[in-house]
């Protein structure tokens, strides 16, 4: 570190500590510190308004989600062009219903269209919006208009990052290019492990085809053709029926919480411990999966414990193959079917 640096954390530290900041100190040293460099260095002032706008809209973001933060949350994607007496406009209604009656939050793009239809269906105590600034086309709707509930960003980029960060399923209607975008994002951030396992579900109108077109190209060229594994699209559900759509994604979190990579021991934390045989049995079809080992039962990690990191529940742990991402969606949909997974945890 020059004399310079050193200044520079000792000035920082010095406003931390005057700004009575004392949880998280070395992340806001590291926010406050960058602001500053960025300037020290000359920074080109278009960049500047980059990073600015984009910290700037974050914290209003994270603002607004923070009061919801224990409640689950659906975030449903689809073209702002869905006019109301369409069958997708009632279609994604519906969904949106039935989930914030069993205790989810919708959040949308807060636009017409299909996040207009979405935002009805939630009602207005559990639906968040998330909208873009645009020259045409997209306002924020009614049902979210309200400072408490919507949040307007100037840049896609951010927008995505929190439609994507605070959801644990994610619905996407037909739509345009932007649709196409947030579920490829979605799939992508799956297929690379930047996300954990979520359930996503590609929502039709009765009797549509709109999704069965892109399982077609998936099957016919993209897998044919290498660029994806076999099982990639086993993480999607496909499918017409609102009350499938609901399924995928409640019963997606019956018995599996979440995982965790310490070293290359993947360890998957459930609701409730399944049986000898119930892991004999995950052993016996998924197997394939794993390097070596197998699955067992285990207590948290040390590394877990340190972190106070879901430590009271039980885990699986196993060493997954790379690559192996359908087969993961496909082994915790096993863990959710457990006749453990049916008990009270």
């Amino acid at each position: 570190m020059t004399p310079e640096q050193s200044d520079l954390t000792v000035a920082v530290d010095a406003l931390l500590t005057e700004s009575g900041i004392t949880r998280n100190r070395a992340l806001i040293r590291r926010i406050v510190t960058t602001g500053i460099r960025l300037g020290q260095e000359g920074t080109d002032r278009l960049d500047l308004k980059i990073a600015s706008a984009a910290i700037v809209e974050m914290h209003d973001a994270f603002r607004l989600f923070q009061p919801y933060a224990d409640v689950p949350k659906v975030t449903v994607f689809g073209s702002a062009r869905t006019q109301q007496d369409d069958p997708l406009y009632k279609q994604a209604r519906d969904v949106t219903a039935v989930l914030a009656e069993r205790g989810w939050m919708v959040v949308t793009g807060a636009g017409p269209g299909i996040m207009q239809a979405a935002a009805e269906g939630a009602g207005e105590k559990m639906a968040l919006g998330v909208s873009i600034q645009l020259p045409f086309e997209e306002k924020p709707n009614a049902v979210v208009a309200k400072d408490t509930h919507s949040v307007e960003m100037k840049y896609f980029f951010t927008r995505k990052l929190m439609l994507v960060k605070e959801s644990t399923g994610f619905i996407c209607l037909p739509g345009g290019f932007g649709t196409m975008d947030e579920m490829f994002e979605l799939l992508t951030l799956q297929q690379t492990g930047k996300a954990e396992p979520m359930p996503i579900v590609l929502l039709d109108q009765a009797g549509g085809s709109f999704w069965k077109g892109l399982e077609r190209f998936v099957n016919e060229s993209l897998i044919p053709a290498g660029v994806i594994s076999a099982d990639d699209f086993d993480r999607v559900l496909v499918t017409d029926s609102a009350e499938a759509a609901v399924a995928e994604i409640t019963e997606f979190w019956r018995n599996y919480d979440s995982l965790r990579w310490v070293d290359d021991v993947l360890l998957l934390r459930l609701k409730n411990t399944p049986t000898d045989a119930e892991v004999e049995a995950l052993n016996a079809e998924f197997g394939h999966l794993i390097v070596d080992g197998g699955i067992t039962v285990t207590a948290a990690v040390p590394a877990e414990v340190e972190d106070n990191d879901r430590i009271d529940l039980p885990r699986l742990a196993l060493r997954l193959r790379q690559r192996e991402v359908g087969g993961l969606y496909r082994l915790i949909a096993a863990i959710n079917a457990l006749g453990t997974a049916h008990t009270d945890g």
